[in-house]
């Protein structure tokens, strides 16, 4: 399943990853983790506190990898507008949903200060990012002094994350794009002249 060159704990972290999003906290068990990375339980100890340890480390990984997908899109050239749009529009699995924003479906994950700090963070940075690309609209003369910087873009990851729910209980991405396609038409009504021409 995994490339020979993938060390053990490498391995580890990946297959808690999976089985994670597959079957959430509870049903993943440390034999189950083993056998999905071929790893023995001497190994899985000896790199590993235990299941928590392990499943903070692939939560932890899992929420890097959603931040360096937003940032090379948000961190891109373009006006503050054309970043939001590009990070609504980007190519994404909706009916999978969001690695993230599902750990917060999981009971045993919210519940653990530990396990749930990674999530919020990065839910919180997320929401900072955008704010940041908000204000240098603002101050760019490309947004109208209406906008909010922190509710537009709590409004943003709300619209994503909703979306993700949206589309995955009708079974179709459609739900998801007529969301964020509602919400660039109301950023882009909140545009200038100037900006928009």
């Amino acid at each position: 399943m995994y490339s020979g060159r993938m060390s053990a704990p490498e391995r580890l972290i990946e297959s808690t990853r999976e089985l994670l999003w597959e079957r959430g906290y509870v049903g993943t068990s440390p034999k189950a983790i083993q056998q999905h990375a071929g790893a023995g339980q001497g190994s899985m100890y000896h790199h590993f506190a235990g299941k928590p340890d392990l499943a903070l480390a692939a939560i932890r990984r899992t929420a890097e990898e959603m931040r360096a997908t937003a940032e090379a899109v948000l961190g891109g050239s373009g006006s503050a507008y054309a970043r939001i749009e590009s990070y609504l529009l980007r190519e994404r699995d909706v009916l999978k949903g969001c690695p993230v924003g599902r750990l917060t479906m999981d009971p045993d994950v919210i519940a653990s200060d530990e396990l749930r700090a990674p999530v919020t963070e990065t839910l919180d940075w997320l929401r900072d990012r955008i704010a940041g690309i908000v204000e240098e609209g603002l101050s760019q003369g490309e947004f109208t002094d209406a906008l909010v910087p922190q509710a537009i873009a709590s409004t943003v990851v709300a619209t994503v994350q909703g979306g993700y729910v949206l589309a995955r209980s009708s079974g179709s991405p459609a739900a998801f794009d007529t969301a964020v396609r509602g919400l660039l038409a109301l950023l882009a009504a909140a545009r200038t002249p100037a900006a928009r021409s």
